[in-house]
């Protein structure tokens, strides 16, 4: 009796570690929408999302980036419980959890100013990287690499049960998010939409991972 109270407990937790990853990419997202409509002189042609971070209202993306940061880190614990001993259990969260602490550093150190943002940065791309730009940069990335090989490594898990759809997404979203990143980086213009649908591409499977895992709970 004793031993299943106990389960049920470990399984209501497991739910709502869950939700932290089901929330994380549409809070990140809601904020950086706002902010894009909203930061005067941001152009989501020219500049991406972490440049909202700059300025006197940067601390709200920062503050976006962090608290994505850390309901993904809360879903890596809770995907790290459910998993356990089963495929996909070690290597899963713990990439998703890299990634969480990759959004939490981007959030914590931020880009150089440039292409006019914020207001009164000079007109073109910064000349040089500063300490915190370079960290920003490695820990986005980072988090990015880590979230594309939590992808090929779910897709195995779903092979092994015969599950094609979510076999699919996940290879899916291992190809095209990186794809779009690459685009993003060697394109002039639009460079904020591409690298902003790669995120969404990313971040977005975290969150219907954490939905699809979630379900699987609730039937447990």
């Amino acid at each position: 009796m004793q031993n299943a109270i106990v389960q049920k407990s470990n399984l209501n937790l497991n739910k709502l570690l869950l939700i932290g990853g089901a929330v994380s990419a549409p809070l990140f997202f809601a904020v950086a929408i706002i902010q894009a409509f909203t930061r005067t002189g941001f152009d989501i042609r020219r500049h991406a999302i972490s440049t909202l971070t700059l300025g006197d209202l940067g601390w709200i993306q920062s503050t976006g980036f962090i608290v994505t940061g850390c309901l993904s880190v809360l879903a890596a614990m809770g995907i790290r419980s459910l998993l356990q001993g089963g495929k996909g259990g070690v290597w899963g969260p713990l990439l998703i959890g890299i990634y969480g602490i990759g959004m939490i550093a981007a959030g914590l150190f931020r880009p150089d100013p440039g292409l006019s943002f914020p207001p009164g940065a000079p007109e073109g791309m910064p000349t040089s990287m500063s300490s915190s730009a370079a960290i920003h940069s490695l820990a986005f990335f980072t988090a990015f690499i880590c979230l594309v090989a939590a992808c090929f490594v779910f897709a195995r898990r779903f092979a092994a049960q015969g599950d094609r759809s979510w076999k699919t997404y996940c290879l899916a979203t291992g190809i095209i998010s990186p794809l779009l990143i690459a685009a993003g980086m060697v394109m002039n213009s639009w460079i904020g939409v591409i690298m902003g649908c790669a995120g969404l591409v990313a971040f977005g499977w975290v969150s219907a991972l954490s939905i699809r895992l979630r379900a699987e709970v609730s039937k447990a």
